[in-house]
């Protein structure tokens, strides 16, 4: 982790036309520390991540992803792509970030007993939830619904973006 932060703020350093020094005196990390940062032989603390991303004008998760061509998967109406996925005694929890086409309908089978589904939504509107009582959820909106029967969604509007949570039990 600390190789991939490190090359990640030296990427952005670089971007942004700042010498290791500049950037050193404007966040009051040092400049050894930052060095050893960049070059992977430091672990980062999240309190220095935190003011180097601030000196460079970028949110803390701009240091811990690598930009990358995402993998994902689409259906009917969805394009997922994996963020991440928990695991503990009591569930399976995937993280997908989501964007919902216009002009067509997801029709989702149900999942295994138990599983739920819960979606934030980033931009536009979704019709989602039970197929037999779906809910319109509008941007900055959240629901959830048992997913282990037949559910939809649809965006009755113009393409929507959401962060879709889905926990199945074991």
């Amino acid at each position: 982790m600390a190789a991939r932060v490190g090359l990640r703020l030296r990427e952005l350093r670089i971007s942004r036309g700042l010498s290791l020094s500049e950037l050193a005196r404007r966040s009051g990390v040092g400049k050894a520390t930052l060095s050893e940062l960049e070059g992977g032989r430091r672990n980062p603390t999240l309190e220095t991540v935190y003011a180097l991303t601030t000196e460079l004008g970028v949110p803390l998760s701009s240091a811990l992803t690598v930009p990358a061509a995402p993998v994902g998967i689409s259906g009917e109406a969805v394009d997922a792509v994996l963020a991440d996925r928990f695991e503990d005694s009591a569930a399976v929890t995937e993280t997908y970030r989501v964007r919902v086409r216009a002009a067509a309908v997801q029709h989702s089978a149900g999942h295994t007993r138990g599983t739920t589904e819960h979606i934030v939504v980033l931009s536009g509107a979704v019709l989602v939830g039970e197929a037999a009582a779906p809910v319109r959820v509008a941007a900055g909106g959240h629901t959830a619904w048992a997913a282990d029967v037949p559910h939809v969604y649809q965006a009755p509007d113009g393409d929507a973006e959401a962060v879709l949570v889905v926990r199945y039990p074991r």
